[in-house]
This record gives structure tokens, sequence and C-alpha cells, in this order.
């Protein structure tokens, strides 16, 4: 009768192993949800406003085409008229106000536009620009105008809406918020998506909220590049964080060059201003195309008369798409001469990717191709905000609207790893203030609340009953690194 063989040490059942080390980035993951979380909750509206009037600015170029096609366009003719005689033309039909810059008809079939300034009823930014028929000095209408772009009064309505809210600088704070936040709720995004595992990204069979999480990752992770490149764009010219980005760059020696406005002038000059004085000032508007011309400034062109006796004209190319024409003169009013040139190849590198980066932010650099591109980062923005707060509803328990993420997630990040994160953090929020006030602002009351639901935790534990407790207790017993594993469960 076989018995059975005594058990080996071998095969006696081994401990179970220890869990491997959760490193890193485990505890950290979790801080980078609750910071996506919260500010994507109170971000978004912010962001929905820009996103929407991003889209209609950038489809605002072609339609601007077509709105205004009578003041912009005219038939071909064989020869055009003198500028001077082109700018006697709008003076007669419009003589208040002073020619602050005249742009020559740039291509066969446009006209020309004379800039006045100082006009009754034309905001004091803004210009009357008189569109004058080229070959026959025709002037076919007025618009006021916005810009170095030449936006007129359709654009121009749809960019100060998305730049300010037609609220004046108190309203370019909104945009400069969104700026601000943009890329932090875009990198924190990309983040936690490429940290899931790869079998949680999945959309393909998907349902519920498993299915919009997918979606809203996928759509964020391609469409991430174009949020940064836009927060970081959007940034050079805002109110705070542009300041500071300008006084960088000028104590690198960084800053956009310009040439010198006074008459027999040097480099050292500021560059003329757009404050008009006479357009025939001196040797006249003809001879000065003429010198500037000769210089190899090729259309599109603006000439700035002098502002005063002792100025020069300046004449500079304002082709904003690829390749950028940026050169400019400064011409003589006596004699005709070139007294100054800047060249954009001479451009510091700094100063070209700025003129660059804002010029493919606002949907100029590559025209049509741009604008579309602009118009598709705007919706999938909307979408992604709407997807967002889905899930966010669809985290209550019971019907209760938005379950917020586990606090405590930053108690469990090494101080190793904590202390310089803060560090940064003070520093990013000090250049970027619209980051780092309300970021300083969500933690102190983050932290608040939470001492709040501690303090009410404790006082339900030794009441009376014993049996007091309420939702706010319950949050913390969640443990911030549990939170994927729930989530997952959820989904």
């Amino acid at each position: 009768m076989p018995t059975a063989s005594p058990t080996t040490t071998d095969e006696a059942p081994r401990p179970a192993a220890p869990p491997p080390s959760p490193g890193v980035w485990a505890p950290l993951r979790p801080l980078v949800l609750r910071l996506h979380f919260y500010a994507g909750v109170f971000v978004a509206p912010f962001l929905l406003i820009a996103a929407a009037t991003g889209f209609l600015y950038a489809g605002a170029f072609q339609v601007e085409k077509w709105v205004y096609a009578h003041e912009l366009t005219v038939p071909a003719g064989a020869s055009a008229i003198p500028v001077s005689e082109q700018v006697a033309a709008a003076r007669t039909a419009y003589p208040e106000g002073t020619v602050a810059a005249v742009r020559p008809a740039p291509e066969s079939d446009a006209t020309t536009r004379v800039l006045l300034s100082g006009v009754k009823g034309v905001a004091a930014t803004h210009t009357l620009a008189v569109f004058v028929d080229p070959y026959t000095g025709e002037v076919r209408g007025a618009l006021e105008q916005y810009g170095s772009s030449g936006a007129l009064p359709l654009r121009t309505w749809i960019d100060e809406f998305h730049r300010d809210l037609h609220l004046g600088e108190t309203g370019r704070l909104y945009s400069e918020f969104a700026a601000s936040w943009l890329w932090v709720i875009a990198g924190g995004g990309l983040v936690l998506w490429f940290s899931r595992r790869r079998a949680l990204r999945r959309v393909r069979g998907t349902t519920g909220r498993r299915r919009t999480l997918g979606l809203h990752g996928t759509v964020g992770a391609w469409a991430a590049a174009g949020f940064l490149f836009l927060s970081a764009t959007g940034l050079t010219w805002s109110t705070y964080a542009g300041a500071h980005i300008d006084e960088l760059r000028t104590s690198l020696g960084q800053s956009t060059p310009s040439v010198a406005a006074t008459a027999g002038g040097d480099h050292a000059g500021h560059g003329a201003s757009a404050a008009a004085g006479s357009a025939e000032h001196g040797v006249g508007l003809d001879r000065v195309l003429a010198a500037a011309r000769a210089e190899g400034l090729g259309d599109p062109v603006e000439i700035v008369p002098p502002a005063d006796e002792t100025s020069a004209y300046v004449v500079r190319q304002i082709q904003r798409s690829w390749p950028e024409k940026q050169d400019a003169v400064a011409v003589d009013p006596t004699t005709g001469e070139v007294t100054d040139v800047v060249r954009f190849d001479d451009y510091p590198v700094l100063a070209k990717l700025t003129r660059w980066g804002i010029d493919l932010h606002t949907g100029v650099l590559f025209g049509v191709v741009n604008q579309l591109l602009l118009m598709a980062l705007a919706s999938s923005l909307v979408l992604l905000i709407g997807w967002g707060y889905l899930m966010w509803w669809r985290r209550g328990r019971g019907g209760a609207f938005g379950r917020p993420i586990p606090r405590g997630a930053w108690q469990q990040v090494s101080p190793r790893l904590l202390v310089p994160l803060a560090a940064g953090i003070a520093v990013l929020g000090y250049f970027v203030p619209l980051l780092g006030i309300p970021l300083a602002g969500f933690l102190a009351v983050d932290a608040a609340l939470g001492e709040i639901a501690h303090r009410r935790g404790r006082a339900g534990r030794t009441g009376a009953t014993g049996t007091t407790e309420t939702t706010e207790t319950t949050e913390p017993k969640e443990t911030p690194v549990a939170t994927e594993a729930k989530e997952t469960a959820e989904t």
C-alpha cells in the first residue's frame, strides 16, 4: 500500500514575496491627479470662453475677406498712380485727423490703405483705414482698423472678446489666467495618461465613464503639444507674465530691434512713433518708398511719416506669413537717403521665436492651414472640457454631483522630492502670478477644509452616541494612492 511521501522543505509553501517598491512616481501621481482635477473644474469655464472665441477668431480671417470685399479688392489695372496722389484722394474724402501710416496696395487686385489717427469716434488705439483704388484714386470706403495685422471691425470685435471680454485691461486678466493654467492642465493630463497601464487607455469596446475617460485622455494626449504652445505664446503678450518675459529677453540681449527714427540717427533709437505728422513732409512719400525699394523692401510695406521735425520716415515690411518679411529702414525726410536699416535675418534668436510664435498663435504664419489647425485645437479643447465635466458628474455617489479626489496626496510624497518641487512652483508662481497666486489660494483653502473635516471626524468619534459621521470624514480615510484602483473598479 503506497504511502504519501513526506513533505520536503523545498515543497513547503513559501512566504509571500514583499510587494514591489512603489518608487518615486507612485505617491506623486495622485498629487498630479488631484491638481489636474481641481484645476480642470475651476479653470475650465475660462478656457471654454477662450476656446470658443479663439475658434471664431481663426475663422474670421476668411470671413473678413468676404464681408469687406468691396473695400479690400479692386479690378487689376495697367499701372498705379503715385502713392502721394492716393493719399491726397483719401485726405480729400476724409480730412479729419492725421496720417498715421500708409500701406500701398500689396497685390495687383488690392486697395491701398491710408491710416488716420485722431479721428472723432475712433478709439485712441485704433485708426480709420481709408481704402483707395491704386489705379484710379477712387475712395472705396473707410473702416476702423486695429493692430499690426490690420484687423477690420468684425475681426477686431472677436479679437478683443478673446483677449479681454471687451472689459479693457481688467478683462485681460481672464485670458492671462486661462493661458497660465492651460499648460498645467495639459501637462498634468499628459503625464497621467502615459503613466496609466496601456490596457486602461483603450477606447474601443468600452462604455460609460471608462469610455469617456478614454476619449478625454486620447484626444488630450494628441492635442497637448498644441495646448502647451498656445499657453506659452499667449503668455508672451499678457499683462504680468508678459512683462517678466520682456524683462528676461532684455537682460539676455534678445529684445526685438528697431530702426532709429531720428533723421541721420543711429541704432540707439527706440523706433518711430505711430503718431502721425504730415504724410508729405520733406521729400515726400514717393521718394521715400523708392528708397526703401532700393534697399530690397518688397511688398507688403507700411510707411510711417515723421512724428516731428527731427524724425525720419520709417518704412517696414509687414508680412507675417511664412516666410516672414520684417525688414525696416529709416529715411531722412530732407535728403531721401536711408539712415538706418534693420534686417529680420539679424534679429536675436528669441526675438525671431517670439515673432513666429505670436504669428502662429494668431493664425497668420501659415495662412488657411494655420487657421484650420487652430480651429481644430479649439474644438478639441471644448470637447475635453465637456468630457471632463461629464466624468466629474459620474464620480458622484447616489446622484451626488462631483465627488472630489481624496485629500492627503502630498503627505505621501518624499520630502526630498516635495521640497524642490515646492521651491520650483514658488519661482514659477513669481514669474506667472496668475498661476502662483490662485494655486497658493487653492492649497490654503484645501488645507483649511481638510483640517475642518479632521476635527469633525474627531468630534464624531468622541460624541455621546459615537455614531456621528459626515461625508467629509470619510474622505481622508480613502487614501489617494488607492484612488487608481477604485477608478478602475468603478468603470
